[in-house]
């Protein structure tokens, strides 16, 4: 006798392979129609070159413009489903296969109005909501149906958008359509300014534009500032070109501007709620788009050099090696299709500026003003990701992951997997914890290493490291809901590559909670740890802190770049268990790890560092204008503090600051190395946190967040930056290496 959910899953099973067979016997049909239309394209195209051609070149290119493309995408997707339902089981997946046939017909049909393969899309769309409705949550399949399901409906959304009437190619000499491929707001560096521009790439060229700012109600133009034709256009490395430096903004200053886009949007909700007239309101969103516009500007550091070769060079600063590479990759692939050197003449040049109003797919800066009210606002907390393994590769290589996430529309690279050596199927099943500040997107870029360390371009921040593919997974409240295991796939360049995810709210990752084993290190006072130790500093504390001294110092993103967890985890139980090995262990790890655990013992101190009880003081006196006044504030409460906390944050605050001294190699500034270890020492317990909880949203968290963190960041800035902190001699003696420490 079979159980009723073994009756609904077998029910579920028929009912998946009877929608995919509709959806099969339905792409025979449309794949007949468009061979019996590739027919006679053949003989016609023949008959083009001779004396009496039936139809011009021209006119067969228009005729069966993109048939050949569209029985491509069909034909692969139907060879490809064809094998899978009729080796039908329990296991089989089949959302990979939607995912990759949306993306193409996506592009054909976005920048060519074709109207029937939107139509496809459309079938496609209601074929996957019943897939899902007879796939259970747990299948391996369901999120790979959810996530083809979301390209399908942003596609169809978009058309309906440009269903007005709007152009997107233009006719260029001899009848040639000039279309476009892509396009996107960047920075642009010209004489050691930041300027803002809309990036066109159309078929044959790079076209680099400004908006004009709307006078007396007149409508948007551009207002072009170059372009490259891509038969002239290189790609230079820093070694190539001229060396000119790169104007950053301080990190205080794009923290303080942080600061400022929190505060407004907190003022705009308590607005919002107070139902207050719409002229205050339009004030401050005013103000919080012009420092969202700043940060936008400041924030991009990662050159993409582009040259004409008939003569000058120009420099994009973008924020990740995500979007270097993918316009990289879009540029390359179409340079193939593009032979001839050509010049436009001011008219044709004004003309193709004019008619970017209208091509344009890019509407709006990402500023909160151009944002739904009920827009989601990111998700707050920390994000496991565990990296499985990777298919598809057809060569034997040295790969390794890393991790990018967003934060104020800013991608972040947060971890990074051990180089898997020489492999086709590369099985790296390493867990990351990765914090998040209202992300909405996580990013997964595979590299094959290069051990060549006398090409490494330090200046770009680019090695010889290859980008073997790329792909993104938006990060879906109602999919992270749950406590279980997200697990899916990400295509990338014809390599999937399989991890999992489980995500941990801010007001559940928070909790200071004390530890069920007193005789451990983690979650137990650190009074009683160093007592028992007979020690000044935790025994913990200087262990990591000598490794990392001893090898991890110009380790690229040291204490930002996540550890490997179940490293992380081994060493927690080490330390727990006083095991005698743990120097050898650690020996053995990346430094990566060690620099997690150090980390997340502070974290699960059951006290912060600088206690419960005078949290609310350091917070107080950071706020305060007077620099006499707050420097006399900070001094008396530091210390204040119980000596074992002192001492051992004297210990810490003196290791940070040589961190920060090689800066230049390992890219830790004092602020990067507060914003990451300000929360960690001084977050208090969950009963005296001033963090606003809503049931309603049990997994997105606001602003106020935000404003009490970047609080936390600038009370340790703050004694980071202090030359030298005046303690009484017996407690700075303390943290002295001697027998007692």
């Amino acid at each position: 006798m079979f159980t009723q959910a073994e009756l609904d899953l077998e029910k579920g099973l028929e009912m998946r392979k009877r929608v995919l067979s509709g959806i099969l016997a339905s792409e025979e049909t449309y794949l007949s129609h468009l061979e019996a239309l590739l027919l006679p394209m053949k003989p016609l195209k023949a008959a083009a070159t001779t004396s009496q051609p039936v139809l011009t070149v021209q006119q067969i290119e228009t005729i069966f413009f993109k048939v050949p493309e569209l029985y491509e995408i069909h034909k692969e997707f139907y060879d490809s489903l064809l094998p899978r339902v009729q080796q039908w089981s329990h296991h089989q997946r089949v959302g990979d296969l939607f995912q990759k046939q949306v993306n193409p017909i996506y592009l054909l049909s976005k920048n060519s109005l074709l109207y029937k393969p939107v139509d496809r899309v459309t079938r496609s769309t209601l074929v996957l909501h019943d897939l899902l409705k007879h796939t259970p949550s747990s299948h391996p399949d369901y999120p790979l149906l959810q996530d083809a399901l979301r390209i399908s409906q942003n596609f169809l959304s978009s058309i309906n958008e440009e269903s007005t009437p709007r152009r997107q190619s233009m006719t260029v000499k001899k009848g040639e359509n000039r279309q476009l491929l892509k396009d996107s707001f960047m920075v642009e560096l010209v004489e050691g300014a930041r300027k803002l521009r809309h990036v066109f790439l159309f078929t044959d060229l790079l076209l680099c534009a400004k908006l004009k700012k709307q006078i007396g109600g007149k409508s948007q133009q551009y207002d072009s500032k170059w372009y490259i034709p891509l038969s002239d256009l290189t790609f230079q490395t820093a070694e190539e070109s001229e060396p000119l430096p790169i104007p950053q903004a301080p990190d205080e200053e794009l923290d303080a501007i942080k600061i400022k886009i929190s505060s407004l949007r907190s003022e705009i909700q308590r607005e919002r709620r107070a139902n207050k007239g719409s002229k205050a309101m339009e004030r401050l969103k005013k103000k919080l788009s012009e420092q969202e516009l700043l940060l936008l500007l400041n924030s991009p550091n990662m050159p993409l050099r582009v040259h004409n070769r008939s003569g000058k060079s120009y420099i994009f600063l973008i924020s990740s090696d995500y979007e270097r590479a993918e316009w990289k990759e879009v540029i390359r692939e179409q340079q193939k299709k593009c032979f001839k050197t050509f010049s436009l003449t001011s008219m044709e040049l004004q003309m193709l500026t004019n008619s970017c109003l209208k091509l344009q797919t890019v509407h709006q800066l990402p500023l909160t003003v151009n944002k739904e009210e009920d827009e989601s606002t990111g998700l707050y907390g920390f994000l496991n990701v565990i990296v499985h393994s990777a298919s598809g590769l057809k060569q034997s290589l040295n790969l390794y992951c890393t991790l990018e996430v967003d934060s104020f529309g800013i991608f972040v690279n947060k971890a990074k997997t051990r180089v898997y050596r020489y492999t086709t199927e590369p099985k790296w099943n390493e867990e990351f914890e990765i914090e998040l500040e209202g992300s909405q997107t996580l990013r997964l870029l595979c590299y094959e290493k290069s051990y060549n360390k006398a090409k490494m371009n330090k200046e770009d921040g680019e090695s010889t490291d290859r980008i073997m593919g790329k792909g993104q997974i938006a990060l879906d409240p109602p999919m992270l809901q749950g406590k279980d295991w997200q697990r899916t796939v990400i295509p990338m360049n014809g390599i999937e590559v399989k991890i999992s995810m489980k995500f941990t709210s801010r007001e559940f990752s928070l909790k200071r909670m004390s530890s069920r084993k007193p005789m451990g290190v983690f979650g137990v006072n650190i009074s009683s740890v160093t007592k028992r130790e007979r020690s000044k500093v935790p025994y913990i504390v200087r262990q990591c802190l000598e490794e990392i001294e001893r090898r991890g110092m110009e380790e690229v993103g040291i204490y930002r770049v996540s550890g490997v967890a179940t490293d992380i985890q081994a060493l927690k139980t080490a330390f727990d268990t006083n095991n005698k090995d743990v120097s050898v262990m650690m020996s053995e790890m990346d430094v990566n790890a060690i620099a997690g655990t150090l980390k997340l013992y502070f974290r699960e101190l059951p006290e912060p560092l600088f206690t419960d009880e005078l949290y609310p003081n350091f917070a107080g006196g950071i706020a305060l204008s007077d620099s006499v006044a707050k420097e006399s504030c900070m001094l008396n409460l530091l210390l204040s503090l119980p000596e074992p906390n002192l001492v051992t944050f004297l210990f810490l605050l003196d290791h940070l600051k040589r961190v920060a001294e090689k800066e230049s190699v390992n890219k830790m500034s004092l602020h990067n190395l507060a914003t990451v270890f300000g929360p960690t020492l001084l977050r208090p317990a969950e009963k005296d946190s001033k963090i606003p909880t809503n049931p309603t949203q049990p997994i997105t968290m606001g602003d106020s967040w935000s404003l009490e963190v970047m609080s936390q960041v600038q009370v340790l800035l703050y004694f980071l930056q202090l030359e030298t902190i005046p303690t009484p001699d017996s407690k700075r003696q303390s943290i002295l290496f001697s027998t007692e420490v």
